[in-house]
Order: structure tokens, then C-alpha cells, then sequence
């Protein structure tokens, strides 16, 4: 499963990137906000640059001829920017007219199986299911990626399942057990994933025996 890092701050992404765990980027508008962008063209550019996968930015008009717009310019920012295509009616058309043009499209805010569904028929590269706004009014966003996957599988669709709005690391265990094919992830989220306090625990264990051998704590070698 790749990982994705879902932010609009450069540093986490550079981060990420070191680590050697980030795959791709999403961005959208209340990222954007969250870190206060108001040179928009730049930052997508530095994004763009600092990152070698996919980098997913968002249109913000709702009517076809300004998705399909919009969507030009940032395809023309460079040649790993995804568009993102919300899941309406007039998405889904600049969507089939996108991917007619060879225009990678993300379509985001989905809800539903059928949601997904027709997006992948429309030909989006992907399809962002939002599993922790659904569990935000108690409803298991887990198994909406379990019924996409069946889908999908059953269909042979190839549009890759993109698992958004993570809140914690088990929607990340259940995404990978799922099958998923992508999980967008916050830097927050992401830090804790290699952590546990076992090996914490062990870690100092053999830190504290190893002194007990070499006082100054040194590797002889």
C-alpha cells in the first residue's frame, strides 16, 4: 500500500520524504488554509518540486467549464499534479473529459460505493472515500473501503482505492488489510505509525545491557 501525506506544509512533506515513507502528496482547501498559503502558485510549485509521486490539488470551481479550467492550469504547474474533481454531476463530466485528455483526475469527497463506482467510470485515476467524516456520524468508514474494494475487484476496475480523511493508525492497519491501494495520511498520524512502546522498552533494554559491557556506551569498532 502507498502512503501519501495529506498536508499543504512543505517541511512535513520534506520530512516524510526523508524518512523514506511518503509515496505522495494530497493537498485541498482547508489545508491550504490550515497553513495560512496565500501565494498559492508557489507553494503548489515547491510541493511539486520536493516531491517525486503524485501530488493531488484541488479545483475550487462547482460548474464544469471552471473545473475544466482550473484543472488545465494545474496540470500546466507540473507533471505529477492530480487534479482533484469533487464527486457532483458536473465532477464527474470534467472528470470524463479530463481523463479523455490524459489528465490524472482524484475524485474526492465520496461517500458511497456508487459514488466511487461512477467515478471510476467516468475514468479517474483515483477515488478518495472520506472514512473519518463517516465515522464522525457513527458510521464504519472502513467498510464503505471494504464495499469499493469488492467492487472494484468484481469489475476489474483498475481506479486506484485512496483511503482520505485518516484519523488514527488503525484506518491505516484496516486500509492495508483491506487492500487497499493508497492511504492519505496527516504528519501526525504518520509519526505514529512505526512507533510502539515495546520497542521503546526493548530498545533501552539493550542500550542499558550493552553499558554494562562498554561503560562509555561506544561501539568498539
Amino acid at each position: 500500500m502507498k502512503i501519501f501525506l495529506d498536508t499543504a506544509n512543505v517541511e512535513e512533506i520534506r520530512q516524510g520524504i526523508e524518512w523514506g515513507l511518503v509515496d505522495g502528496v494530497t493537498t485541498n482547501p482547508s489545508l491550504m488554509e490550515k497553513e495560512k498559503v496565500n501565494n498559492f502558485p508557489a507553494v503548489v510549485k515547491s510541493i511539486l518540486a520536493v516531491t517525486k509521486g503524485p501530488v493531488s490539488i484541488e479545483v475550487v470551481a462547482t460548474d464544469y467549464a471552471g473545473m475544466i479550467e482550473q484543472a488545465h492550469k494545474i496540470r500546466a504547474l507540473g507533471d505529477n499534479a492530480v487534479v482533484k474533481i469533487p464527486m457532483t454531476l458536473d465532477g464527474l463530466r470534467a472528470i470524463k473529459t479530463l481523463s479523455s485528455e490524459g489528465i490524472p483526475v482524484n475524485c474526492t469527497l465520496i461517500f458511497s460505493p456508487i459514488q466511487a463506482l461512477f467515478a471510476a467510470k467516468a475514468g479517474a485515476r483515483y477515488v478518495s472515500p472520506f472514512v473519518g467524516r463517516l465515522d464522525d456520524i457513527a458510521e464504519d468508514g472502513m467498510f464503505l473501503i471494504e464495499q469499493i474494494k469488492t467492487i472494484f475487484t468484481n469489475y476489474s476496475i483498475d481506479t486506484e482505492i485512496l483511503v482520505a480523511s485518516v484519523r488514527n493508525p488503525m484506518h491505516v492497519v484496516r486500509a492495508a488489510i483491506i487492500g487497499a491501494d493508497i492511504a492519505t495520511i496527516p504528519f501526525d498520524v504518520l509519526k505514529k505509525l512505526p512507533m510502539h512502546p515495546k520497542t521503546d522498552e526493548g530498545l533501552s533494554r539493550f542500550l542499558s545491557d550493552w553499558k554494562k559491557i562498554f561503560p562509555d556506551g561506544k561501539f568498539p569498532l
